[in-house]
């Protein structure tokens, strides 16, 4: 009994008899006389071979197929890529895979994980835009830096470029920094300090103060970071760092005080936090106390501290002369008449420190002896004695508060009593006795004018009765104010008969 078989061009056949190999048939017609014959075809388009029993075949046969296939065989800490014609795959450990050579080109690449983790570039660049499983693909770009961490552990930096790692069994990850920002966030730095120094000293700048030292960090001549004492802190090479010793003394320089407070608005936000600031305008003085003890006084100007380990507090002191005003106060006089009144004070500072070391608040002590002095003042005297010298109250009340604030370095300039306020029923009495006052005063004025004139006219007339020219002129001046009222007048006679008839008329 003859078996015929055919083999087709595109295929390969493994010949088996009894399920015992035999051989590998190439393609083309086979006859076999028997019935235990049986051929497996397998389609070479198809590279990689799925045959049965293969570690048993590969072990009792592996002279007569190795010229067919090859073979890849990876251990536990072993991948395998292997490249069929324009195809690439990937073989994990603990692996063995075959594939029929001759039909398609074929050509595999083993890789030990333990010291192979990269992939090498002349792969990276024929596996360009392909996937392969169990490697990951980085692309660092010309302005970065790439940190290689593998189990999260970091490995080494990785310039520009492009990376393949294998990722089998364990954890991969690139993490990128900009180049472009010189103080970057570093991932762990104090493990990259104390573990990889030779990473830190090939590509950065490590700041490191003490207790008493504040570092101002600078790049390309622009302030990018101010680091507080005892820190630490990594940034690239390239960057300027100025530390300063603040255990004696910590106010900045008018040059850093142009820098950091008066500069860039970027420069001031780094700063704000760092810093006390305190600005004294012109006719003021400034206080400053650290750890609430007072230190120093503050000239007109722009002043600035470190703040680290001290607690700042300052204060500016107006040195002009100032206003008080104690207004709307109620007293009774002597003689129980409420009065409303009113007082100004103006008052200077002379001794700033004084004044603020002995007073908690200067303004609210000058108001309160300023109504103790006015309420002494008024309760001594009557409604009359005050309408009649407001200014015994100004120089009783300025000089009771004088002595008062003799002891705080404080100057009273002036006191006065603005407004004194009765009331509505007081005012109307007021009013009736000032009426009566002065409509007497006017009776006297009157009746000394009327004394006045008829003295006048009695010495006219003994002068005219001596005299008698002066009583002809005096007869004139009246015909001449009667003749000021009359349009036309007929003159009949001499002028002495005009005017004995007139004295008759008027008589």
């Amino acid at each position: 009994m003859w078996k015929n078989f055919y083999i087709k061009p595109h295929e390969i056949g493994i010949l088996y008899h009894r399920s015992d190999f035999e051989k590998i048939l190439q393609p083309g017609n086979y006859n076999y006389f028997g019935r235990h014959w049986q051929i497996k075809i397998f389609d070479l388009n198809q590279p990689e071979a799925k045959i049965e029993n293969l570690e048993l075949l590969l072990r009792n046969h592996s002279a007569e197929l190795q010229p067919y296939l090859l073979v890849v065989r990876t251990t536990f800490n072993q991948v395998a890529i292997v490249r069929n014609g324009q195809n690439w795959v990937s073989i994990p450990p603990n692996q063995l895979r075959v594939f029929w050579r001759g039909f398609i080109e074929i050509e595999a690449h083993i890789f030990d994980l333990e010291t192979d983790l990269e992939l090498p570039v002349a792969y990276l660049q024929q596996l360009r835009g392909i996937a392969i499983n169990g490697l990951k693909k980085f692309q660092i770009s010309e302005y970065e830096i790439g940190l290689l961490y593998v189990q999260n552990n970091f490995v080494r930096p990785l310039e520009p470029g492009e990376y393949a790692f294998w990722s089998i069994n364990r954890d991969v990850m690139v993490r990128t920094l900009s180049r472009i920002i010189p103080n970057p966030d570093f991932p762990l730095e104090d493990v990259l300090i104390e573990r990889h120094p030779d990473f830190v000293a090939a590509y950065c700048e490590i700041v490191q103060l003490l207790n008493q030292q504040v570092a101002i960090v600078r790049y390309q001549g622009k302030i990018i970071s101010i680091l507080p004492p005892n820190s630490r802190k990594l940034f690239w090479q390239g960057v300027e760092v100025e530390v300063i010793d603040i255990s004696t003394d910590a106010k900045l320089s008018p040059r850093l005080i142009a820098e950091l407070v008066s500069g860039s608005p970027e420069a001031l936000s780094l700063s704000r936090n760092s810093l006390h600031i305190r600005e004294v305008s012109p006719q003021h003085m400034g206080l400053v106390y650290v750890n609430q003890e007072f230190q120093t006084q503050l000239q007109p100007g722009l002043h600035a501290w470190w703040v680290f380990g001290r607690s700042w507090q300052t204060e500016a002191v107006d040195l002009r002369l100032q206003t008080l005003e104690v207004s709307g106060q109620d007293i009774l006089s002597k003689d129980k008449v409420p009065l409303r009144l009113n007082l100004t004070a103006g008052f200077r500072i002379l001794d700033p420190l004084r004044a603020k070391n002995g007073l908690s608040d200067v303004t609210s002590f000058l108001y309160k002896e300023a109504q103790f002095a006015l309420r002494g003042a008024v309760g001594e005297r009557t409604l009359d004695g005050l309408l009649e010298d407001k200014g015994a109250i100004d120089s009783s009340v300025g000089e009771y508060i004088r002595q008062k604030t003799a002891d705080y370095g404080i100057e009273i300039d002036s006191v006065g009593v603005k407004d004194i306020i009765l009331p509505g029923e007081i005012k109307t009495i007021l009013s009736k006795v000032v009426e009566a006052e002065k409509a007497a005063q006017a009776n006297v004025v009157r009746r000394r004018e009327e004394t006045a004139a008829t003295r006048s006219m009695l010495n006219t007339a003994k002068v005219m009765e001596d005299n008698p020219v002066a009583l002809r002129l005096k007869e004139l001046e009246v015909l001449e104010r009667i003749a000021e009222k009359i349009d036309r007048i007929q003159v009949n006679g001499s002028l002495d008969s005009i005017l004995t008839e007139l004295i008759r008329i008027n008589s």
